[in-house]
């Protein structure tokens, strides 16, 4: 299904935006769009918007402590314009990739629950099913990594999730994971940023096979 711009068929999730929304009136507060080109070489999904970035901003990993190792390695490895995002209008554009998240809207404490990850994987299978080219999908997480694997009706334990894994879902859509770039991750070693650059250097070897 095409993605809903005011969708609220998440009753939690709906109530939880309006809440924030009352206490932050400059707030995006709606389902984020995904954000890049319309037929991308490299789609990357992530967990869902943050609370002061994507939840704030309207773009996918904007605003927030997230986007900064993500936009420097996508600036580096040639798939963004600019090393950094800061607002939906600042003129960032991406190059031949784009971003979504597993789900669209923000959840409390940043962790959704199962039942609105399989609501809003209607979504995320109708973004891949429209990429017309080969694909490499990244997943930045495990939930993304899951939410992935049942956009394409596969079986988990099929396809385990492991940093820096590559999984051949055909022979035209290739998924690699990652550990998520978030704030936790990043500062408690978890994830460098050669660990995370590593992935996007096997991404881009690929991609010039």
């Amino acid at each position: 299904m095409e993605f809903k711009p005011d969708c609220r068929e998440c009753p939690r999730l709906a109530k939880f935006l309006d809440t924030v929304k009352d206490k932050n009136p400059n707030y995006f507060c709606k389902p984020v769009p995904t954000f890049g080109v319309s037929n991308p070489k490299l789609l990357i999904v992530g967990l869902a918007p943050g609370m002061h970035g994507a939840n704030k901003t309207g773009r996918p990993f904007t605003g927030d402590f997230a986007g900064i190792l993500l936009y420097q390695t996508l600036f580096k490895f040639g798939f963004s314009s600019k090393a950094v995002s800061i607002s939906a209008d600042d003129s960032l554009s991406l190059i031949d990739t784009r971003i979504t998240n597993a789900v669209k809207c923000l959840p409390p404490e940043n962790k959704p629950k199962t039942t609105e990850i399989l609501q809003c994987n209607k979504f995320l299978s109708h973004e891949i099913k429209c990429i017309q080219n080969k694909v490499i999908i990244l997943s930045l997480g495990k939930i993304a990594h899951d939410a992935v694997l049942m956009a394409f009706n596969l079986k988990k334990n099929h396809y385990k999730f492991s940093h820096g894994a590559r999984h051949e879902i055909s022979s035209e859509q290739i998924l690699y994971d990652s550990y998520h770039c978030s704030k936790y991750n990043t500062q408690t070693k978890r994830l460098t940023a050669d660990m995370f650059e590593n992935v996007f250097l096997n991404i881009k070897k690929e991609m010039e096979k």
